[in-house]
Parts: structure tokens; sequence; C-alpha cells
């Protein structure tokens, strides 16, 4: 019995991710057509391909569930994943990560390699329902009915909280971007006291500005954004450009999302030692006014904004030869304030 109850809730599981999947789409259809243009479908099939992919994915949903076709659904898996997997991966061998829009707006983050890990992890749910199909095809009608229905009710219940859940991060996103088109001038003003922010690592592990300030050495923070080809062009200069300013500069990589994404991003594009961490929304673009990637704030070592933003690689370049070029003051001339000599 616990067998069935496995195949029976592995159906479920399957018909939760396809259901959520096809109902993103289809509820943010715009998202999903630029999805599919991002992917290389010619423009002319973009609208055919987008319907057909969200109608495909709803069936499959419902076979799952149906004794007699949930073989045939789970082969059908197999065979879509098989096809997304392999236009992702020629996709990020050329250099390119489109959004994915999976589960419509609510997952429009570049692709990487976590793409690839989670269609593994479907792909082996996928053939775990197949097997079960083949072993055990009169699942769920063997099983009592109670519990037949009281899986399938929490089924539907975390298919409702984790679709409220990305609707939450995608009013979030926009709340910034609001907030963002609100702010006034970009940039805060040369001399105002940085504001304090924390900024998350693939470890889980918060680095603060008083954390980056400890060194005694200016800040850079760099926005960028993984789907953005000049910040990609440019994360690729930071390490040589930050060489030449010898220790005075600590510079680093701020995007928003996925920490360990992030991370992978900034050993993908050679940062080397350069931290590429992730703020918890736009946090930290908003309080120092940051519009647009790829966008660099310059603090000095007091804390204090040093620089207006430089956006651009080309005004971030100048920003860190100025930072090169600027006498640094020896450290026992540094006079704490209100101190007297």
């Amino acid at each position: 019995m616990l067998i069935e109850y496995g195949v029976w809730i592995s159906r479920l599981g399957l018909a939760v991710v396809f259901g959520l999947s096809a109902w993103g789409k289809l509820a943010d259809r715009s998202a999903t057509r630029q999805a599919v243009g991002d992917f290389g479908v010619s423009l002319r099939w973009v609208p055919t391909v987008a319907w057909g992919l969200s109608i495909a994915e709803a069936i499959i949903a419902v076979g799952v569930l149906i004794p007699w076709v949930s073989g045939l659904a789970a082969l059908a898996v197999l065979l879509l994943l098989a096809v997304f997997t392999a236009v992702i991966a020629r996709l990020m061998r050329r250099g390119e990560h489109p959004s994915c829009s999976c589960f419509g707006a609510a997952s429009a983050t570049p692709i990487g390699p976590k793409t690839l890990v989670r269609n593994g992890l479907f792909a082996l749910l996928a053939m775990v329902v197949g097997i079960g199909a083949l072993a055990h095809p009169r699942v769920p009608m063997d099983l009592p009915a109670d519990g037949v229905v009281g899986c399938a009710v929490v089924a539907a219940l975390v298919a409702v909280l984790i679709r409220f859940a990305g609707q939450l991060r995608v009013l979030r996103r926009r709340v910034d971007e609001q907030a963002l088109s609100t702010l006034g001038a970009e940039g805060l003003p040369v001399g105002a006291v940085a504001p304090e922010f924390e900024l998350l690592g693939p470890d889980g592990v918060k680095t603060t500005l008083e954390d980056l300030l400890a060194t005694a050495k200016s800040v850079l923070l760099v926005f960028v954004h993984p789907g953005c080809e000049l910040c990609a062009a440019l994360a690729r200069e930071l390490p040589r450009w930050r060489a030449r300013t010898g220790d005075a500069l600590v510079i680093i990589a701020v995007g928003n999302g996925d920490a360990a994404e992030q991370a992978a991003w900034g050993v993908e594009q050679g940062l080397g030692d350069i931290p590429s961490l992730v703020q918890q929304g736009n946090e930290a673009a908003l309080r120092y006014r940051v519009r647009g990637t790829p966008s660099a704030v310059l603090i000095d070592p007091e804390g204090r904004v040093s620089a207006p933003v430089a956006r651009g690689a080309i005004a971030i370049r100048e920003l860190i030869g100025a930072v090169r070029k600027a006498p640094r003051e020896p450290a026992r001339d540094r006079i704490p304030a209100g101190a007297s000599r």
C-alpha cells in the first residue's frame, strides 16, 4: 500500500509542476511570448509555440493523474524536458542567458546551471511516474477513496500557495521598479553618508557595508544583471582594472535574485576573487538611486559617497582609474571625528 501511495503522490507532484507551468504561461502571455522569442523561435511562430506549450503542459498535468494515460504523459514530459534542456545548453554555450519564464512572470530569471539541474530533477520525477504507471497501472483506483482525495487536496493547496508566493515576488519586483522610477535624480549627492545594506553570498552569509569598510579601503559597488550582455563584458574586465588600483579598492559585483546562480555567473565571467553577491530585492539599488545596469557607486573609506553614479563600462573604468590616481591619506594622519591634535 505504501508503494501505491508513493506512485500516486509522484503523479500529483508532476501534475502540480506542469499545472503551475501552464497556469503561469496562460496568466502572463506577454512574458511567455517574450521568452519563446528569446529562445530563438522565429517571430511568426512565437504566438503558436507559446499557446502550444501552455496547452501541452495543461494536458500533461491532467494526463499524469489518469491511470491509463499516465505513462504516456510521463513520456511526453521526458521529451519536452529533453528539448528544453538541449535548447538551454545551446544558448549557454553561446554565452546567452535569456529569462526562462517557465512558470510565467514569477520565474523570469536568466537561465543558468540551476535551470539544467531543475530540469534534471523534473526528468527524474517523470521517470518515477512512468515506472509507477507500468508497475501499478490501477493506482489510484486500488487506494482508499479518502486517502486519494486527501492527497489530491494537499497537492492542490501546495500548488495554490506556490502560485501566491510567485505572485508576491512579481508584486515586489514591480514595486521596486515603480520606486526606482520615482526616485528623482539618479545617485546620491557626493559626500552623502552611504546607506547601509546587506548582501547575500551563496553560502548564506550576509555582507554589510560596515564589513566592507572595516578594510579601510574605498568600496566600489558594481550593479549587474546576469541577463545583461554589457554586464558580462564589464565583469570580464573588472579583475584587470582592479589590479591597477593595488590595494586601494574593494570591488563587489551586486546582483539580485538567487545568490548561488549569481555566484556561478561571476565564476563564468572570470571575476576571480571579486565577490558576486545579491540584494534581497532591490534595496541597495533603491537606497543608492541606481536605475540601471551596469552602474557603479564609489564609497570612500569614511563611508561617504565619493563620486556620482557611473553608468556603463567606460564610466566605471574611469571611476576605477580615478581611485588609482588619487593619493591615499596615510593611516596615521586620519583623525576620528571630534578628536584634536
